[in-house]
């Protein structure tokens, strides 16, 4: 079993959660990323402080550490 994962293969994150997070470790901005899943920038920010939230870090690179470590993310 994956860490981060039940034994159905459940992620942690929802799967626009896991999209902004893999264009967010492509350097993308708030806005491109935005512009790329047709989505407001505040509802980008909304993702990042759900996913920060849900893994109890203070920020956008300890949430991408945290990620990888639990399986969730490859960069």
């Amino acid at each position: 079993m994956t860490a981060g994962k039940d034994t159905r293969g459940k992620s942690l994150l929802t799967i626009r959660e896991r999209e902004v997070f893999e264009l967010l470790v492509q350097d993308k901005t708030t806005k491109e990323i935005a512009d790329q899943l047709f989505i407001s920038e505040k509802t980008v920010r909304n993702h990042i402080s759900n996913v920060m939230k849900k893994l109890n870090v203070k920020g956008r690179s300890q949430a991408v550490v945290e990620l990888v470590r639990l399986g969730e993310l490859q960069i």
